[in-house]
């Protein structure tokens, strides 16, 4: 017996290739906090994960902002 494919149908309303995910408030907060204490903390006692935390935390800041900016509104 042959099996019958299924037809696989697109939803169409997502049309574009990248859409931002909403973030908590969370997020942000655990980002500027952590741009905080690596600037102020690990900064100064060794510069290179200094750094390396602080391009961390302010990517996720970006995110952030982002996905406050752009993201779609969820009803809850």
């Amino acid at each position: 017996m042959e099996k019958k494919k299924k037809r696989v149908v697109r939803d169409t309303r997502y049309t574009q290739k990248w859409h931002p995910t909403p973030l908590k408030g969370s997020f942000m907060v655990l980002s500027i906090v952590g741009l905080l204490i690596s600037t102020y903390m690990i900064y100064p006692r060794s510069v290179n994960f200094g750094i390396a935390a602080i391009l961390v935390f302010a990517a996720m800041f970006v995110a952030s902002l982002i996905s406050m900016t752009k993201a779609p509104v969820v009803e809850s």
